[in-house]
């Protein structure tokens, strides 16, 4: 549950009724139906986002080590073996074959990516109370919009990691201990770019304007809960793929990406419905403290 303004001013943690509000929230039906939804969407767009940013690395940018960078985000959220491997290598053969840069492929692909924000805004809209949502047509063109804005984010990302491990090379330091910086330097750079990231969509997806002030501790809130449950993800990891292979085979890493992306847009979404409950508390403090000023 977000902080209050009362809460931050204070120090006091939100009441246990308010944990009761979000979990309730995130128990309906409703809120599973976009989350799955969600979910289903990164499975589709996961493969064509990373098309697109290897492909800017290798043939616009021509900088080989913002692609190994990738390459290390990669191996971040999938550390396994096999899992990483399969990702990555598949990669390289996908670019490989689509050749030179191509301005229409990528536009296409980055439609392709932005399904994702489509269930989005209808949640964040629900959650905020917006009746209206946006025609596919407006949506599309925000969530391409989002997804250039996410995307250059993400490219940040990379080339601070590229930039790090040129430097570690020309300093002479071993391949070892540069992939190891590499990594780290990743880690640090991930997570407040995640945040705003998040900023972002919370303030622009929605078909409304919406206050920016009470989004900041939401989105750093739900930053830090993503890096969380990576974490969590990769630690119970070994145990979830030998279940996962053994119920369903073949089908075990598109299932573990589904799973993976529904657990963190259920946590997005309590974010939204976090955000629009403070607003409305924050609101209804002022008019009661208005309508006191008045008598």
């Amino acid at each position: 549950m977000l902080f209050t303004r009362s809460s931050f001013q204070t120090g006091v943690l939100p009441r246990v009724s308010e944990w009761r509000r979000t979990l309730r929230y995130v128990l309906e039906t409703e809120v599973h139906v976009y989350a799955f939804s969600m979910a289903a969407n990164i499975l589709l767009s996961f493969f064509p986002f990373f098309i697109v940013m290897i492909s800017i690395c290798r043939y616009l940018l021509k900088w080989g080590a913002a692609e190994e960078a990738i390459y290390i985000a990669i191996g971040d959220y999938f550390p396994d073996d096999r899992f990483g491997d399969f990702i990555i290598r598949n990669l390289k053969v996908v670019v490989a074959q689509r050749g030179p840069f191509q301005i229409v492929s990528v536009f296409l692909l980055l439609f392709t990516a932005n399904g994702i924000f489509e269930p989005l805004e209808v949640a964040l809209n629900r959650a905020w109370g917006i009746t209206k949502n946006r025609s596919y047509l407006r949506n599309q063109l925000v969530s391409l919009l989002l997804i250039f804005a996410c995307g250059g984010l993400a490219l940040l990302s990379t080339v601070l990691t590229a930039v790090n491990q040129e430097l570690l090379v020309k300093l002479g330091i071993a391949s070892e201990a540069t992939a190891f910086v590499g990594a780290m330097v990743f880690k640090l750079a991930a997570v407040p770019i995640s945040i705003l990231m998040l900023f972002l969509i919370y303030w622009i997806l929605p078909n409304a304007k919406i206050p920016w002030t009470p989004l900041l501790p939401v989105s750093l809130l739900v930053g830090v809960a993503l890096e969380v449950l990576k974490n969590i993800n990769l630690w119970t990891w070994p145990w979830l793929r030998a279940k996962l292979a053994h119920e369903y085979g073949p089908f075990v890493y598109s299932v573990t990406i589904i799973l993976w992306g529904f657990l963190a847009s259920m946590v997005v979404l309590a974010g939204a419905e976090w955000a629009a409950r403070s607003r409305e508390q924050s609101a209804r403090a002022e008019g009661l403290q208005t309508a006191g000023a008045v008598d």
